[in-house]
């Protein structure tokens, strides 16, 4: 059973990669390399794999979801500023593939400590920047 879970979150962020000239980055990133940043209202999609259990009828207890996600994404990235606030974003562009990479990271970091090794596991994260531009990674492509 896959079951998905949806959240939300605001956040700025400068797309700029320091290893390159300012010119480059210009060319490379356009408007978002603004040297102000630019914001998002993100939307991210939580996707679980696991069994039903027959005791609840539910595949994944959404309130240990929902504080797992609160904890190790809300609370770090809403109404920040990723580029400065967020440790993983000093030394990677906080692009949305980045910051899909980075979720997935620190839910999986995270995940054991919530559900027991034969419950749900994570399969994938999708954000979404805009309507226009979304975003997915498996979680079995990150370590």
């Amino acid at each position: 059973m896959l079951v998905t879970r949806k959240y939300r979150f605001s956040a700025s962020h400068r797309l700029h990669a320091p290893q390159l000239g300012d010119a480059e980055n210009r060319e490379l990133y356009g408007k978002c390399n603004n040297p102000f940043g630019h914001g998002h209202n993100y939307e991210i999609a939580v996707t679980v794999r696991g069994p039903v259990e027959a005791r609840s009828g539910r595949a994944v207890d959404l309130d240990l979801l929902d504080g797992l996600v609160r904890r190790q994404v809300l609370e770090p990235f809403d109404h920040r500023h990723l580029n400065e606030e967020v440790e993983a974003f000093r030394a990677a562009v906080p692009t949305s593939e980045n910051l899909g990479r980075e979720v997935v990271r620190r839910l999986k970091q995270n995940w054991r400590a919530v559900f027991p090794a034969d419950g749900p596991c994570l399969e994938r994260v999708a954000i979404a920047e805009t309507s226009r531009n979304a975003f997915e990674v498996s979680a079995h492509e990150i370590e």
